[in-house]
């Protein structure tokens, strides 16, 4: 557990006032009585950090096919639909940022760095 994870942690015992021991067996306790939902909710983080890295490879591969065109470009190729698969592109990179601080932020309680 690190900093941010023990004083979140402490913050909630403290919350509900109860000792860090105590809050700690609750919590396991409840998370105990429902196994499919705790076993879904962390199924479905490592899922999302599945697909963001999945996502960031096809970006370098991307990259890889840009360098491509730039290269037929300074060939002196035509390339009609450029402008086009740019800002797709560039979507796609700004999804892949805000699901990555989406992530972020749930880890961290809601707040992104």
């Amino acid at each position: 557990m690190n900093d941010a994870e023990y004083k979140r942690f402490t913050d909630a015992a403290a919350q509900c006032q109860m000792t860090n021991a105590a809050f700690l067996a609750y919590a396991v306790d409840k998370a105990a009585r429902d196994l499919t939902r705790t076993a879904a909710e962390i199924a479905t983080e490592r899922e999302l950090i599945d697909e963001l890295f999945a996502a960031r490879r096809h970006l370098g591969r991307i990259h890889g096919l840009f360098n491509q065109v730039a290269k037929a470009l300074n060939s002196g190729a035509d390339v009609p639909h450029l402008d086009a698969t740019v800002q797709a592109v560039l979507s796609a990179a700004r999804r892949m940022e805000d699901a990555t601080d989406a992530l972020l932020a749930r880890r961290d309680g809601g707040t992104a760095s």
